[in-house]
């Protein structure tokens, strides 16, 4: 059975930097859209992961570390996303939808000890792919065109230890790697120009921060349980670097840049390219049966690329999510085996346009289907996840966005690394 994930792998590797990621005209401001988002079962249920600790043994839990006290199995998730995205504007009346999908998580998870529990993974962080033209036709008649577009992706790679203090208090340290280059160019022509000026901004990216998390889960009754958590996002070291560069040329068939005369060029280095942020969660639950959690997340503002009427500032998210299993033991009902989840979230927005937020709310849902007949301790499944959203507005001119994501995810669980004991 191992053998089987060597070539995915691989190719997994391959696809990372290669893998084309569509979204909104909000990515051209700041490092893009982000796209760092927890795994299809937790994002089925309104993205709660802080307070959630898995009752079966097959699941690592990478948004909060210390959250995988049950982990027993070696577990591999792939995953993918589908986003089909509808823009409105009043401006002009505007109407646009853009489809995308794109691998979204690969990770792997095992038990080094009965207390001590370890993951690596994947995952785009962030990404721009935009192109949009804006005509306008002066009182002479001239004809001005503006032309803004950017492109690029940043990954972040992944390690998590948790360690469980006691039964029921457990801590865990993450490290996020972040690396990868977007870019911008503005572009202006006039009808009576021959040539065009060009306003681009490459940024590069390598960079290290931490997230440490908490996670306690108490008994309080027989079959029911209590569970807090919280995590700390810090730490940036590394660096993104920027070049500006303002420059004119005209572009020959093959889209090839020539006659390039630079009018300016700047560097720039910063360390503060992740916000610091924290999350706060609890939930209840039944041991095997149901569990319900909500969470608060907070993030300081990114990096700051952009100037007046926009503004950069802090983001919070409010979530709420759980999941229910009819009966993991019933062999004769597959779909009493399946696990069903719902959750629902709204965020504060990290960016604003003269005074209005730029939020976004959603609905989730979604299901874990079991491959086989076999008990909850060997469960392989695949993951299955929709969210319905909104962002954005139509007041001030703006876009609205209107979502709906389709995500799937594989789960391979088994007792790998294990010594034999007889041939």
């Amino acid at each position: 059975m191992k053998r089987i994930f060597v070539l995915p792998l691989l190719a997994a590797g391959l696809f990372f930097n290669a893998q084309s990621i569509g979204n909104s005209p909000y990515a051209a401001f700041g490092i893009g859209d982000i796209k760092y988002d927890n795994t299809t079962d937790v994002n089925a249920m309104g993205g709660i992961s802080t307070a959630y600790i898995w009752d079966f043994n097959n699941n690592f839990n990478f948004s909060n570390p210390a959250a995988n006290k049950n982990l027993e199995l070696t577990t591999l998730k792939v995953e993918g996303t589908n986003e089909n995205n509808f823009f409105k504007s009043n401006y002009d009346n505007m109407s646009v939808t853009k489809h995308s999908s794109y691998l979204s998580n690969i990770s792997i998870a095992f038990p080094l000890s009965p207390k001590v529990k370890f993951g690596l993974g994947y995952q785009p962080y962030s990404s721009k792919k935009y192109s949009i033209i804006t005509k306008e036709t002066l009182a002479d008649g001239t004809i001005k065109a503006n032309l803004f577009t950017g492109e690029g992706m940043i990954s972040t790679v992944q390690a998590a230890v948790s360690y469980q203090i006691s039964p029921e208090f457990g801590v865990g340290l993450r490290t996020n790697f972040y690396f990868g280059n977007v870019y911008d160019i503005n572009e202006l022509t006039y009808s009576t120009a021959e040539l065009i000026n060009g306003y681009e901004t490459k940024n590069k990216t390598k960079s290290f921060n931490f997230t440490v998390g908490t996670a306690y889960q108490k008994k309080i009754a027989a079959d029911r349980k209590l569970t807090l958590g919280g995590t700390l996002t810090f730490g940036n070291t590394g660096k993104l670097e920027t070049q500006y560069t303002n420059s004119t040329y005209f572009y020959t068939p093959g889209q090839t840049k020539n006659n390039v005369s630079i009018i300016d060029s700047k560097f720039s280095e910063n360390k503060d390219l992740i916000p610091l942020g924290f999350s706060l969660g609890a939930g209840y639950g039944r041991d095997a049966k149901w569990f319900l959690g909500t969470q608060v997340d907070y993030n300081k503002a990114q990096i700051d690329f952009i100037t007046d009427p926009f503004a950069n500032q802090a983001s919070y998210k409010i979530s709420a999510g759980g999941w229910y299993l009819p009966n993991y033991n019933n062999f004769r009902n597959y779909f009493s085996r399946v696990t069903y989840r719902y959750g629902a979230y709204y965020e504060k927005g990290n960016l604003s346009y003269m005074g209005t937020n730029v939020n976004k709310f959603a609905l989730t849902g979604g299901l874990t289907l079991p491959f086989e007949n076999k008990s909850a301790s060997r469960m392989s499944g695949i993951d299955l996840g929709i969210e319905l959203g909104q962002r954005g507005t139509l007041d001030n001119n703006m876009i609205r966005q209107n979502f709906v994501n389709l995500k799937i995810g594989l789960n391979f669980a088994d007792k790998w690394f294990n010594k034999r004991l007889y041939d």
